[in-house]
C-alpha cells in the first residue's frame, strides 16, 4: 500500500492506492482501494456501525420520517447488522420502547437492542413464526438484500427484483395497515410488475437514491408506505 502518512498534499487528499498482490484478483484490488478511500466506510468505523449501508437508512429515514419510537421492525438478510442499528435506536429498542428482529442464514454478532434469528424468510411459515415472535404484526420491513453478482447486468437485475419479490410477499403478510417496506433494487426495466404490485399492496410507492449509496453504483431502493391491509388468511 502506497501513500504518505498524513493523507494529504497541498491541501488534496491523497488517494490509497493497493497493490495487486500475487493470490488476490484484479476485482478485489479494485474493490479494497475503493473501499479505504470511501469517506463513508472511515465514517462507520468511526461511529461505531457495522457497515457504510447505515448511512442510507439514516438518510432515508431523515428525509421520509419512516422509523419511530415504538414501532416494531423486521430487518430482513440483516448481517452484519447496519441497518438493524440504526433502526434500533430510531424505535427505541434499546430502551425497551419499540422492537427490532433481524433475519439471516448468517450468523450475526450482537447488537444492542436487536433480536437476532437464524432462519429462511422464504419459508412457507416464517410469517406465522415472525407474528408470533412479535406477538402481533411489524409496522416496517426492511431489505438491504441484494443477490450474489453475476456481472452480467440483465441476470443481476432478474436476480434482485426475484428477491425483492419474496420480500414483499414476506412484508404484505406480516405488515400492519400503515406500514411500509423498504427494499435495495437495481436500476432498470425488469421492475415493471413488482411496481404495479406494490402499488396495489400500498399507498405510495417511491424510488430512492441516498447520497450514501456510490456515485457508480446501480442500486436504487423502493419505499412502500401506507400498506392497504393484512391478506384474509386462507380457509382451512
Amino acid at each position: 500500500m502506497t501513500g504518505g502518512s498524513s493523507g494529504h498534499e497541498g491541501g488534496r487528499a491523497l488517494k490509497t492506492r493497493v497493490k495487486t498482490a500475487r493470490k488476490r484478483s484484479l476485482a478485489s484490488t479494485l474493490w479494497l482501494e475503493r473501499q479505504l478511500n470511501d469517506p463513508y466506510v472511515a465514517q462507520a468505523r468511526r461511529e461505531g456501525y457495522r457497515s457504510r449501508a447505515a448511512y442510507k437508512l439514516i438518510e432515508i429515514d431523515e428525509k421520509h420520517h419512516i422509523l419511530k419510537p415504538g414501532q416494531r421492525i423486521v430487518d430482513l438478510g440483516a448481517t452484519p447488522g447496519g441497518w438493524s442499528q440504526v433502526a434500533a435506536a430510531k424505535v427505541g429498542a434499546r430502551d425497551g420502547k419499540g422492537r427490532v428482529i433481524a433475519i439471516d442464514l448468517l450468523e450475526m454478532d450482537a447488537v444492542e437492542g436487536v433480536e437476532f434469528r437464524k432462519m429462511d424468510f422464504h419459508d412457507p411459515d416464517a410469517p406465522e413464526q415472525l407474528r408470533t415472535w412479535l406477538g402481533g404484526l411489524a409496522d416496517g420491513v426492511l431489505s438491504d438484500m441484494a443477490a450474489n453478482a453475476t456481472g452480467h447486468r440483465k441476470t443481476d437485475q432478474l436476480r434482485i427484483i426475484g428477491l425483492v419479490e419474496l420480500a414483499a410477499d414476506f412484508a404484505c403478510e406480516v405488515l400492519a395497515p400503515g406500514g411500509y417496506f423498504l427494499a435495495k433494487v437495481l436500476q432498470g426495466g425488469a421492475e415493471g410488475e413488482l411496481l404495479a404490485r406494490l402499488k396495489r399492496e400500498f399507498a405510495v410507492v417511491r424510488h430512492l437514491k441516498p447520497k450514501a449509496s456510490r456515485a457508480d453504483s446501480s442500486e436504487m431502493y423502493l419505499l412502500a408506505t401506507g400498506f392497504r391491509g393484512a391478506r384474509p388468511a386462507a380457509a382451512p
